[in-house]
């Protein structure tokens, strides 16, 4: 059983969530946070970026970010770009109109360097799914992982990053906040979770992992890039 999370805040830019305390938002080094629909993105930033096929946006102090508008926007152009003296202020005004939902998965890896990948919807991706009430992120990553892949999780470790993406649901927009952790396994035999629409799950040489996040979305080529720094 999964349920949304009443979230807040606080002034360090961490989520404080029912099961998990201080998580933190995907913020970089300057403020700016990025928020992923399919392969587009909402930035929510205070600099000034350059980038093709962007529509700005310049909100007034305290002026209302509409997901009603972001969202059409992002039907035309790759990137909505907010920019505002207080981004976090802009962003937490925008996904306040989304239901939050929290989720974790990540990057499980033999100890001989090989990594478990699934494909799902015509893309090679990652194990992950929705956190269950009480479970802490760590411990959903590595239920996921086992679940969809047939994996046999042997230790959680680093976590590598986290993610915001959004999504229409049956008429319900999401938000959905994701930790992504480094995990080891000893390399068995895998079975897809063919009910999740998984129709592969396999062990990937190092070699053979940026052929095939060619085509994944840009928040897996975000986890892996963080998983081999």
């Amino acid at each position: 059983m999964t349920k949304p999370y009443d979230v807040q805040i606080n002034k360090s830019g961490n989520i404080v969530a029912t099961a998990e305390s201080d998580m933190p938002l995907p913020i970089e080094a300057d403020g700016t946070i990025r928020v992923s629909f399919a392969d587009k993105e909402v930035i929510f930033t205070s600099e000034e970026l350059s980038l093709e096929n962007a529509y700005i946006l310049r909100p007034q102090s305290g002026e209302h970010i509409s997901r009603a508008k972001v969202t059409t926007f992002l039907g035309n152009y790759n990137y909505v770009v907010v920019i505002s003296p207080d981004s976090m202020a802009s962003f937490i005004d925008f996904a306040s109109q989304f239901v939050w939902v929290e989720a974790a998965g990540g990057v499980v890896a033999s100890d001989e360097g090989s990594v478990v990948m699934i494909r799902r919807n015509e893309r090679w991706d990652l194990p992950k799914g929705h956190r269950e009430v009480g479970e802490s992120f760590a411990e959903c990553a590595a239920r996921e992982a086992e679940e969809e892949t047939g994996a046999k999780v042997a230790s959680v470790d680093r976590l590598l990053c986290v993610t915001l993406h959004c999504y229409n649901l049956y008429g319900k927009w999401e938000m959905k906040y994701t930790a992504w952790y480094a995990m080891r396994a000893i390399a068995s035999y895998l079975t897809p979770q063919r009910e999740e629409g998984i129709i592969q799950a396999e062990w990937i040489a190092p070699s053979c992992v940026e052929e095939k996040i060619k085509t994944s979305f840009p928040t897996i080529k975000k986890v892996f890039a963080s998983f081999y720094e």
